[in-house]
This record gives structure tokens, C-alpha cells and sequence, in this order.
């Protein structure tokens, strides 16, 4: 089926390149080794981003019912989809293990339109020696080599510390909304294609942020999950006075642990592994912030959502479940819910 969409969106500056060039880009359908990447004279374009930050995502999402996507089918995937095929990507990094077993559909569709497709795995176990033949695999499959990748680590260590400080600024100054902190950590996963201009922009928000009055707001809570499809979460929060001191997934995206090399980096990363590994991170968060509640936000049909019951029974802070589907607004019986929440959060003082 033939995609016939409206004119380019023009993306925001801190989430996506807003020319990417179809014939150097890879697209990326979350966050991997953007190392290998750069190094290889790639660049790489997060779909995700691409997809949520579009002026109509869930017309994307539309589109690719229309091309025989299922109704009942995770509504990120559908948007990767439609954003591969506006922006005419021809190369697509999608991770087949250790993410969503959707992803692995979604590459053989891809493929069968015409698109090269990449894929890489995530060891389950976190076995570093199957993970760094991964690593070395990817940089074969782009034409570059370790050596090299290891070198653009380095530098990108540099430009995440700016990331880093920005995270410390919201937990401990309270001089970063949840938001800004959730757009910041969002933006490491390709770093807008432009390392150089990522650093700058990243360097002149931390020294706008440092001389902000801090915000006093009665309720610090964490959000965990995947980054939210629906918008406005984050300011509606902020309505209510409560600060976001945590995102735990969006922060892993920045790599925050100090490593000396890229199997350690991505092995400690613990979105594609275990829940007990992401557990043991989001407890130590909840104790070193100062978290009063947690929401935890599922996607639709995603089987991560089982993993609620994992977090309700392991930690010792009141969690929120909040569910959604498609793109759009926090809704009457979401906002509802919340208000309760973050009440009875006051009361227990």
C-alpha cells in the first residue's frame, strides 16, 4: 500500500534531527549501541522520537493499520513503522532479543518493503562474551570495527555527563522539571543525530538550570516504565505540585553508570534484561531520591506490563498503574486517578 503523508513535521530540537537524511541514517527502534553507529559514519535516528513527536501520531498509527497492521498490536510499533516509511529510512537497527517480540515482526515487514534491516540482540543473562559478539557483529554489519567504536564511547561519555548533571539538578536542586528531565534523557538515544550540537545544547540548559530558584513541591514522585505514549502527564503532575525526581527508563537510555568499555555499558543498561535487574536500580533510586510514590506506566498489549506485580511486591513506596494505548491526552478517568493518588500521598505525609 502506497503511504501518502502531509507535509514534514517540523520535529522539536531536542528530541530529532529535523532534516535526517535517508541514505546515511540508520533508524533505530530503541535505544542500542549508537557507538557502533557513529563510528561506522552512520547516523542513527530513533523512531520512537520521531514518531511522538510527530504533529499527528496517531494518524501514523492509522496508517499503518491501513497497511494490514493489527488493530490489537502495540501502538509504538505501529508508529515505528509509519515512520520508517516517512521518512523513506532504508536501513532500520531493530533489536530482536531483549526488547519486544513485536520488533522481530516488524523487521521482516520492514524487509519485505525494501528496508535493510539490521538486527541485534540483547544476551538474556547479560553474558558479556555473547554480548560483545553482538557488538562486534553490528560493527561488522556497518563496516567498522571496535577499535573505533570504543573511541566514540569516550566521547560520548563526555556529552551524557551533561545528562547526567541534569538528573542530579531534578533530584537534588529541584531546579529541573520531570519533563525537561524526561526530554533530556529521551534525546541520549541517538543524540539528534549531532553529537556536537546534542553537547551545546545540553551545556547552555545545565547553565540556565543552575540559576533557577528551586521549585518547593510537597510530593516527589518516580515514574518507571517505558517513556509515556500519551502527553501531558508530566505537566499535569506539575499542576498538582508534584516534582518527577525519577525516570527510571528514560535515564538508562543516558548510560549512568561509570564503565570501561562497551560490553560493560550495555550489559549494566537494564531495560533489555531481567526485571529483578531493573528492580534492584529502581529501589536504590527510591531510597537516594527521597520518592514518596511511583507510577508506573504499561503500554497496551505489551507483556512488560506483567512485570507490575513484580514492582508492587518488591517495593516499599504506593504505586500508581497507568495503562494506555494510543497517541493523545491524559483523559478524565487518568487525570481522576492521579489526583486521588498524589492525595493520598499528602495525607501519609
Amino acid at each position: 500500500m502506497e503511504f501518502v503523508f502531509p507535509d514534514t513535521t517540523e520535529f522539536p530540537a531536542l528530541l530529532v534531527p529535523k532534516e535526517p537524511s535517508p541514505e546515511n541514517s540508520v533508524g533505530i527502534t530503541t535505544t542500542v549501541p549508537i557507538e557502533i553507529i557513529f563510528a561506522s559514519g552512520h547516523v542513527p535516528v530513533d523512531l520512537n522520537n520521531i514518531f511522538i513527536t510527530d504533529d499527528e501520531p496517531l494518524w501514523l498509527v492509522e496508517k499503518a493499520e491501513d497497511a494490514g497492521l493489527p488493530r490489537n498490536n502495540c501502538a509504538w510499533i505501529k508508529g515505528l513503522f509509519s515512520a520508517t516509511k516517512k521518512l523513506n529510512i532504508k536501513k532500520v537497527l531493530g533489536v530482536i532479543e531483549g526488547d519486544c517480540s513485536n520488533t522481530h515482526a516488524l523487521m521482516e515487514v520492514l524487509g519485505e518493503g525494501g528496508v535493510d534491516v539490521i538486527p541485534f540482540k540483547y544476551p538474556y543473562g547479560r553474558d558479556r562474551t555473547l554480548l560483545r559478539a553482538q557488538l562486534s557483529g553490528l560493527a561488522g554489519a556497518l563496516g567498522t570495527d571496535m577499535e573505533k567504536a570504543e573511541a566514540v564511547k569516550g566521547e560520548l561519555d563526555r556529552v551524557r555527563a551533561h545528562v547526567h548533571e541534569i538528573d542530579r539538578l531534578t533530584c537534588e536542586e529541584s531546579k529541573v522539571t520531570g519533563e525537561e528531565n524526561h526530554i533530556w534523557n529521551v534525546s541520549t538515544s541517538d543524540m539528534m543525530g549531532n553529537v556536537e550540537l546534542f553537547e551545546e545544547k545540553a551545556k547552555a540548559f545545565v547553565e540556565e538550570a543552575r540559576e533557577r530558584i528551586p521549585v518547593r513541591h510537597t510530593v516527589r514522585l518516580g515514574y518507571i516504565g517505558i517513556p509515556p505514549i500519551c502527553g501531558g502527564i508530566y505537566d499535569f503532575l506539575e499542576g498538582l505540585g508534584v516534582h518527577v525526581v525519577f525516570n527510571e527508563i528514560q535515564r538508562q537510555f543516558s548510560m549512568p553508570y561509570k564503565t570501561d568499555d562497551l560490553a560493560e555499558q550495555y550489559s549494566r543498561y537494564t531495560y533489555p534484561y531481567d526485571a529483578h535487574g531493573r528492580l534492584e536500580d529502581i529501589a536504590c533510586e527510591v531510597k537516594r531520591r527521597n520518592i514518596h510514590g511511583i507510577i508506573h506506566y504499561v503500554q497496551s498489549f505489551c507483556f512488560r506490563n506483567i512485570f507490575d506485580t513484580v514492582f508492587r511486591k518488591g517495593l516499599d513506596v504506593p504505586i500508581l498503574t497507568l495503562e494506555c494505548d494510543r497517541p493523545g491526552g491524559v483523559d478524565g478517568q487518568m487525570r481522576t486517578r492521579i489526583e486521588a493518588f498524589v492525595e493520598m500521598l499528602r495525607k501519609r505525609g
